[in-house]
């Protein structure tokens, strides 16, 4: 399970299960890559939720 991030500045893959986790990072700073985690964190179950939504089974 994983979420993709895109913005101006550039995008990064975040691994949700079994961990959070950078995957892939282009061109995102360090201070955004700590914002974007932390709202990865906030919006956990949500996120979770959706990706068992989108891919039953």
């Amino acid at each position: 399970m994983h979420v993709h991030v895109y913005c101006g500045d550039g995008e990064a893959k975040y691994w949700l299960a079994p961990d959070i986790e950078l995957a892939n990072n282009f061109r995102l700073s360090r201070s955004q890559l700590k914002e974007i985690e932390h709202i990865i964190e906030v919006h956990y179950d949500e996120l979770k939720s959706a990706w068992h939504t989108h891919f039953p089974g």
